[in-house]
Parts: C-alpha cells; structure tokens; sequence
C-alpha cells in the first residue's frame, strides 16, 4: 500500500497579516459539501487522506450509542468533546464513569494538564499533576468505558485495536464516511486513530448533522453537541464559539490543524492545514462555512483571528478564498 503525501495539491488557505506585510502562508485543503454529499467547493485535494485526529470524535459517539451506551444531553457532549478541563467538565466525566461502575483509575488516556490556562493553574494549586481525568479527551474514554459495560465487553483492554469496541468505530466511521478505513495508528490520547478522506470527514459530519431531528444514535449526537456546545470544548474555544453563533451547526476541532463542521441541512465542510498550526483553523473554517451558506456575519466573531504587537492587533489572518478573499 502507497503512502499518501498529504501536501500533493495543497494550496493556501490563510495568509498572516502583520503591519502591511504578509509574514506567513498556510497551506492546506478544504472541502464543501452538499447536502447530497456531492463536492460543491474545493480548494486543494478533497480526496486527501488526513488523520482526522478528534474530529472524529462525534463517529466514535455514534458507535457508542450503537452498543449500548446510554447518555444524552450535556453527558453525550462530553464524550464528543476535546474539553478544556474547566471544573464543570470533569464533573461530567466523573459521572459518566460513576453511572457505569467505574472510576477514574480506569481511564487509560494519556495523563495531561487541563487545556484551559487557568484550570490548569487551579489543579496543580490543589496539589495534582498531569491526570487522564484532566487530559482533553477523558469524556470520550468514559464513553468507551461505559460503552464495553453496557455491552459486556472487558474494559482493561478497550484500546486494542482488535477489541469489539474498536471494531465497532471501525465500522461506524466506513459507513458514515463512505471511505476505506486504510491506515491505524495510535493518537495522542492512546486510542486508535484511523485514517479517513477529507471530503468522507465532511460527508460524515453532514449525516450526523442532518439527523438531529430522528431519534437515531447520529442524531442523539447531533442534538447533545448543537445545545451543550460550551461541553465539546470550553470558555474561549473557538469550537464552542461556532456552534453557539450558527443553530443547529455540529463542529469539532481537530489536533494538527483539522476541523469539521455539518449543517442542518446536511451540508458540510472539512479542512486540513498543511503545517499541522491551530493559528488559522477558526478563519479558514468561517470562509469554509461561508460557502456553504452560513451568513460571514454569524460566525465573524468566532473566526476573528488578530495577530499582535505589543499585546495589540496589527494584523490579522485572513483566509484566501470565500466571498471575503
């Protein structure tokens, strides 16, 4: 099996402006998708293959609730998340491994600091260090707890890949994507990470998107991410900021510059940047947005990405297509 070379095709999505000058130039694709699932925009190679990192997140929710898990609402929401760490967040989590007959020792995700500056501040005030409870993606390993109770399956191995849970992600991200399942790896958390399209991220996103209106596990999905957006990532997280601006808009923010984000209608957008940065991800996803309908002055707020001198803006990041370009 060839590699795929995900910088065949790229092409500039952000560039970073500072005083009159342009300093930098983001590279990368993007997608937008119909609600047909057919490419309405593209901007670099839609058919990219890209490790979707967290924005995989809500198609592992999907297989969850698919195999007996049973949460809703502000619950569900942090198993979709990548959460700052805030206090209220591991409150939730200490509940989902509660209501499954578990605790925290049973976390197998990479131990870290909150994400939240000041959280971070406060846990190690109280005492503590690097913790799984404390790491982003602690909601969606209490998830997979709960899921293997529920479903009688062993939980002291629920990260092999071979484990009838991941097996189940497998196959939920195939169908829902519509795209081969070609590549393993291990992400940053320790679960297995599995390799996609950008366009089948989008098409993936949609679905969920479009289904918050029926009582299946992709609309549950919808429906906890769209009203509990603050649980999906936190106070002053642009993810958070996206989904409370535009109704019904199911997003995830990914490590290594990926992000993804389904409308009620079914229309979707995905992007990937080159050089892995966070920096232009908020621009690039509100000119992404844009063309797939979204008012610009919705998400202008969300997406407003200044670039400082002095702790003052003299610049900003501005994206490279979009009606705003």
């Amino acid at each position: 099996m060839s590699v795929p070379d995900v910088a065949a095709g790229a092409r500039p999505l952000a560039r970073v402006h500072r005083g009159d000058l342009v300093e930098s130039v983001h590279l990368g694709h993007v997608v937008v998708v119909g609600p047909d699932g057919a490419v309405r925009h593209a901007v670099g190679d839609p058919d990219v293959t890209v490790w979707p990192r967290s924005s995989l997140k809500p198609v592992q929710a999907v297989a969850m609730l698919g195999h007996g898990l049973d949460v809703a609402g502000a619950d569900l929401a942090l198993v979709c998340a990548s959460h700052s760490g805030e206090r209220a967040h591991l409150d939730v989590v200490r509940g989902l491994l509660a209501g499954a007959g578990l605790t925290e020792a049973d976390l197998q995700n990479t131990p870290d600091w909150p994400l939240a500056p000041d959280a971070a501040w406060e846990w190690r005030a109280q005492g503590h260090g690097p913790a799984s409870l404390t790491q982003n993606c602690s909601g969606k390993h209490a998830g997979m707890l709960a899921t293997c109770r529920a479903a009688g399956w062993s939980t002291h191995d629920y990260l092999d890949p071979t484990h009838p849970l991941q097996q189940a992600v497998v196959a939920a991200t195939v169908e829902l994507t519509g795209a081969p399942v070609e590549h393993v790896t291990v992400d940053g958390c320790g679960a297995p990470l599995l390799s996609t399209t950008l366009v089948g991220l989008a098409r993936a996103f949609g679905t969920v998107a479009a289904a918050a209106r029926d009582g299946s596990a992709a609309g549950r999905v919808a429906r906890a991410m769209a009203t509990h957006p603050w649980h999906v990532g936190g106070t002053g997280r642009d993810v958070t900021a996206f989904m409370a601006a535009v109704p019904g808009l199911v997003a995830k923010d990914g490590a290594d510059g990926v992000y993804a984000a389904g409308l009620p209608d079914g229309g979707a957008v995905a992007l990937k940047v080159l050089d892995g940065s966070g920096r232009p991800r908020a621009v690039v996803l509100a000119a992404a947005l844009a063309l797939a309908g979204v008012d610009p002055a919705l998400v202008a707020e969300a997406a407003r990405t200044p670039v400082l001198g002095h702790g003052r803006p003299v610049g900003e990041v501005r994206a490279t297509f979009g009606p705003d370009a």
